[in-house]
């Protein structure tokens, strides 16, 4: 007899990636699980169980990996192998020991000091082309592909994306009994022309989270203060705004009492910083629902992201030493700075 399947509280919506990482020392990550759905999800997992994953994935996307991704005990349900084809190389690649990415992805494809790397043959980098309003992308999540029991679910991540997956996802996820809902936006509509369209994505968002970069192009000749966009963000609807500045630390804004935070990063020994928002993102989730506390849900992020950053395999952080993640989460408490 089937054993219950235990109910899932937590859900990430996102991307599986097959990834190429480039670090400054010379080190080429080649052909691995990656993708913002898997390190949002471990983000998440650092801090608590029953997580589920929603992601679309082609037939050649690896069978061992999915299995490797329930063997960490994540739920796979979530997990569609679609007819479209999906290309889901990822390449990115860390011009120096400040980890900046490097964008002309073609040079550095030519120079490589080795044998070319035959899983990149025909591998375009994506373009700085905006998203569609209207046609889905290989990766646009269908409300149909989320399973049933994740709507019973008691918090939702979901990555960057698109445009359309922003737009439909949160208004479908509130028709169940899901009222805490985070969001990361995706490059490809925060841009002045999507102006407009940003309030009907914001309304009724617990959480809206960027990155300095993405916000500061979506404000491009507004203004250049980061807690002056942070307040426009919230007085469209949504209840707290986080802006990640990478080493920088994150601002956070609260909507309600308009407090403003300066969370720090924890100091960590970075080996390779790909996935570290998502972990992020995934840390704060599982803080803020658990804790309904902004400040504790940012500072467990910066430590999910702090574990994810000192290894190259996604799941290194959940290899971490027990009691490890709350030891660093004590000493970083003391640095929260309110402005």
């Amino acid at each position: 007899m089937d054993l219950p399947v235990s109910p899932i509280r937590f859900v990430i919506i996102g991307q599986l990636r097959k990834s190429f990482i480039a670090l400054p020392n010379n080190e080429f990550i080649q052909n691995q699980p990656g993708g913002n759905a898997l390190y949002a999800a471990v983000g998440a997992a650092v801090w608590e169980k029953d997580i589920g994953i929603v992601a679309r994935v082609s037939h050649d996307y690896p069978e061992e990996w999915i299995n490797k991704i329930k063997r960490w005990n994540f739920d796979i349900r979530g997990l569609q192998r679609v007819e479209d084809t999906i290309d889901h190389r990822e390449l990115i690649v860390y011009q120096n020991s400040s980890f900046e990415e490097d964008e002309n992805l073609e040079v550095f494809l030519n120079s490589l000091n080795r044998p070319f790397p035959r899983e990149l043959i025909g591998y375009k980098a994506s373009t700085n082309s905006l998203d569609s309003r209207n046609k889905p992308g290989p990766f646009t999540i269908r409300s149909h592909e989320i399973p049933a029991e994740y709507l019973d679910a008691s918090a939702v991540h979901i990555c960057s994306i698109d445009f359309l997956s922003h737009l439909l996802l949160p208004a479908n996820l509130r028709q169940g009994q899901i009222n805490t809902i985070s969001l990361d936006t995706g490059k490809g509509y925060m841009d002045p022309a999507f102006w407009d369209d940003i309030p009907l994505m914001v309304n009724g968002l617990t959480v809206f989270h960027t990155s300095e970069k993405n916000i500061s192009r979506l404000f491009s000749g507004r203004t250049e203060n980061l807690w002056e966009m942070a307040e426009s963000i919230a007085a469209m609807g949504c209840e707290f705004v986080v802006i990640r500045r990478g080493a920088q630390g994150q601002y956070l804004f609260e909507t309600a009492s308009r407090k403003k935070w300066v969370i720090p990063a924890y100091p960590s020994n970075v080996r390779c910083p790909a996935g570290a928002g998502d972990a992020f993102c995934g840390g704060f989730l599982v803080g803020y629902y658990t804790t309904y506390d902004p400040v504790q849900a940012a500072l467990q992020g910066s430590i999910s992201s702090s574990l994810v950053v000192e290894g190259t395999d996604p799941f290194y952080a959940l290899d971490a030493l027990p009691g490890l993640a709350k030891a660093r989460l004590e000493l970083l408490k003391e640095r929260v700075r309110q402005v």
